[in-house]
């Protein structure tokens, strides 16, 4: 399977390629291809989430979610986790928990988010890349709750760990 850069841009690619499917057919399918992410959900000392809001110029609009960053090259997936925990909220945390792996948009990209809970947590320095602009906030869990029944919370990455915390009986 020999695949072709329609596209490169950062650390992301447009990539096409024949592929087999498991009926025997092949076909030419066009993949976005992604290094990985990683998603924090940071809970404080008194039980509150951290979360961002963050302006996305994909959607135009600003949007709460919980910290998130891409993979650089060859680098450890905790290691991120902790950088951009660092970079966008300007926390450390002592403990880290797997919540396990999510596939955000499987019909035509690789990502793979992997997610994790952070507590323990304590400040310290990091600095926003050029093309961020946030505001952190904290919620209680019921407030948070509140924002997904209204749709002020729409962000999947988000709410699947969200979920997957609650499912842990974490929160």
């Amino acid at each position: 399977m020999k695949a072709r850069t329609l596209c490169q841009w950062k650390c992301f690619s447009v990539e096409q390629a024949t592929q087999t499917l498991p009926d025997g057919r092949q076909i030419d399918f066009t993949t976005v291809k992604h290094p990985g992410a990683v998603v924090i959900l940071p809970v404080t000392n008194n039980g509150e989430l951290v979360m961002v809001r963050q302006y996305r110029p994909a959607i135009q609009k600003w949007i709460l979610e919980f910290p998130a960053g891409t993979l650089e090259s060859q680098e450890d997936i905790l290691s991120c986790a902790k950088r951009e925990l660092a970079e966008e909220v300007q926390l450390k945390a002592e403990q880290w928990q797997d919540l396990g792996e999510l596939l955000p948009v499987p019909g035509f990209c690789d990502e793979v988010q992997y997610l994790f809970f952070a507590k323990e947590l304590t400040e310290c320095t990091g600095e926003l890349d050029d093309d961020e602009i946030i505001e952190v906030i904290t919620l209680s869990v019921n407030d948070f709750e509140m924002k997904v029944a209204s749709g002020e919370i729409q962000d999947a990455k988000t709410l699947s760990t969200f979920f997957m915390a609650r499912m842990l009986k974490l929160l």
